[in-house]
């Protein structure tokens, strides 16, 4: 258990936190609960920077860390894309279905795809890829969007393509993901005999 995944397990302890105060914002519009959803959703975001500076600087990556930081991530957007996109209200900017339905199966998908190869193989190596990052950078700007009722100052359309450009970019990083697991299960195949090379 290293600094760097102390720090990880914290972002997700602090993540039911932030759901219970955007439910309280999403359903009464009090200004009080959107600063405390941002606060948190900040302070989260914030640590996803620090435990990864502190897995570099300290040399404390792991095979752990590799697992809980995407999860993280996931877990932060996926609770913030289902309560946004299932309690729209006229104060908040509506998340489309497709971008909710998009992003949750991406999610499942990878979820499935990581416990079927764990129970198979017994371990799963997880590699981070730029296409997730970015859809991550999109998914981040969509949730600052709406907490912070940026369609007050921006065109909605601007909303509009960050959703496709995350969406796109969720899927492209699943079917990445995808591949590597094929790849894993092949070598495991190979490695155990069951297959010729």
């Amino acid at each position: 258990m290293t600094t760097a995944n102390k720090i990880t397990i914290l972002r997700i302890l602090l993540i039911p936190i932030f759901a219970v105060e955007l439910i309280r914002y999403v359903c009464s519009g009090s200004e009080t609960f959107q600063m405390l959803a941002v606060i948190l959703f900040t302070v989260v975001a914030i640590l996803d920077g620090v435990d990864g500076f502190v897995a570099r600087f300290l040399n404390q990556k792991s095979e752990l860390g590799t697992v809980l930081d995407p999860f993280a991530d996931k877990m932060l957007f996926a609770t913030g894309i289902i309560i946004l996109g299932f309690h729209p209200q006229n104060f908040l900017t509506h998340i489309p279905p497709w971008f909710t339905g998009a992003i949750i199966g991406c999610d499942l998908m990878l979820l499935g795809g990581f416990l079927f190869i764990r129970g198979t193989i017994g371990k799963t190596v997880v590699r981070s890829r730029v296409i997730g990052k970015i859809s991550t950078g999109f998914q981040m700007i969509i949730m600052l969007w709406i907490l912070l009722k940026w369609n007050r100052y921006l065109n909605v359309q601007w909303f509009t393509l960050c959703a496709i450009g995350a969406a796109a970019c969720a899927v492209l990083s699943a079917l990445f993901y995808a591949w590597d697991g094929m790849k894993q299960l092949r070598a495991h195949a190979v490695n155990s005999g069951i297959t010729k090379r």
